[in-house]
């Protein structure tokens, strides 16, 4: 079976009923990697196809809302976001500086804006729920998969939790 959409085109199952499609779209001078899935196309609405297509063009303005979420996160030293930062620093240590984009003084701020945002996962199935409808994945250093920050999104975009994949 498949899905047919205006802007995913057409979303063909796999055998076991899941759906995929991945695009990489610009983000200023960065590329960053859209995945769309589910694990049973029947758990996909036209609707959470339209806001899906909706996150992926309003990219940019997510990517805006995403950062100065983690922003009010900083004043919670607990916070994932705290601790990810912490974690750089120590490390990273002098090496932090050549992976900043900014440097303004305030280093929690800096790697903030030094961020790249790598991929946003898009799980079609979770539209309306209270599980995060989008992930975006962020990271210091490109090249280090493993220390990254996760933005959780609701199906209306807003943040419901930053985590670590560490």
């Amino acid at each position: 079976m498949a899905i047919e959409h205006d802007y995913f085109g057409l979303l063909e199952s796999g055998p076991d009923g899941s759906i995929f499609w991945s695009e990489n779209v610009e983000l200023g001078d960065q590329t960053v990697t859209i995945d769309l899935t589910a694990p049973d196309q029947d758990d996909v609405s036209e609707a959470a196809l339209d806001v899906a297509a909706s996150l992926i063009a309003s990219i940019e303005a997510i990517d805006f809302n995403a950062r100065n979420s983690m922003v009010t996160e900083l004043n919670d030293r607990t916070s994932e976001v705290t601790e990810y930062i912490l974690q750089q620093q120590a490390e990273l240590g002098d090496e932090l500086d050549e992976l900043l984009v900014d440097i303004s003084g305030d280093v929690q701020i800096d790697v903030i804006r030094s961020l790249q945002l790598m991929s946003m996962t898009i799980l079609a199935d979770e539209h309306g729920g209270s599980d995060p409808f989008a992930v975006l994945e962020y990271a210091l250093d490109p090249d280090s998969t493993d220390d990254v920050l996760l933005v959780n999104l609701g199906s209306d975009g807003s943040m419901l939790s930053v985590t670590s994949a560490d």
